[in-house]
């Protein structure tokens, strides 16, 4: 049957972004909720048991962000290693709630925190997602000032993913905000130039360079269950960010 599945897909690696406040269960929510944590991993068992091979990078949002401190009197370095570790707890809490789906997993972050998690290394990273193992990497880039997206893109690239893959809370990329314009449109396909001349944004635009620079696809779509799965297999889900206008 796995093969049977395999056959059918569009990705067969991928790097997933999943916001931190995906795990809170609403918007702009803190801490994990427990049920939306089971949910996700339940996703992303699903997507697992097709073959795809999974990378993944979680944001740190729902404990702390590291721009709000900044902004609050905080060194912005301080407060963006404060978010990074808030990743951590995400990352741990979300391999957790994979493997009690019966999906064997990783962590490995950007840190040293040899006790809880593997250091990252790329080749390693790499043999894990060939054995099978969904990859979650946390603590961003290692770096202050840079945000998750800009390490999911750039782990993407390091491991040679098919795609990017960033689930968020909007259906895809607009053409303005859509709390601001009830006319906005949604857009099937955007060119890269255009995401950043038009600061479109649901996505940081040094990842959007930097998947630019590389020419790694990207795909923008609402986290609701089922989603994952119909994008790997191809579905014209939300938004996909290419070299090619629209």
């Amino acid at each position: 049957m796995e093969e049977e599945n395999t056959g059918k897909l569009r990705y067969r690696r991928v790097i997933i972004k999943l916001s931190g406040e995906a795990l809170s269960g609403k918007e702009g929510g803190s801490g994990i909720d427990t049920t939306t944590l089971k949910a996700t991993a339940s996703e992303l068992a699903e997507v697992h048991s097709t073959g795809v091979q999974l990378g993944l990078v979680v944001g740190g949002g729902n404990i702390f962000r590291g721009l709000r401190g900044a902004s609050e009197g905080m060194d912005r370095a301080q407060s963006d290693y404060m978010g990074m570790l808030a990743t951590v707890i995400n990352a741990l809490a979300l391999q957790d709630a994979l493997e009690r789906s019966g999906v064997p997993t990783r962590v490995m972050t950007a840190i040293e925190i040899k006790q809880l998690a593997e250091p990252y290394i790329r080749r390693r990273a790499m043999r894990h997602l060939d054995r099978g193992h969904a990859v979650i990497f946390a603590a961003g880039t290692g770096n202050p000032y840079f945000s998750t997206d800009t390490a999911a893109s750039l782990r993407a690239m390091e491991i040679h993913a098919d795609c990017l893959l960033k689930a968020t809370k909007v259906d895809g990329v607009y053409d303005r905000d859509p709390r601001r314009h009830p006319d906005a449109k949604l857009l099937n396909n955007v060119s890269y130039d255009r995401f950043l001349n038009d600061h479109l944004g649901v996505m940081d635009s040094t990842a959007v360079a930097l998947c630019r620079e590389n020419g790694l696809p990207i795909r923008v779509f609402k986290m609701v269950p089922g989603n994952i799965r119909r994008v790997c297999h191809g579905d014209p889900v939300g938004t996909s960010v290419t070299d090619k206008a629209e």
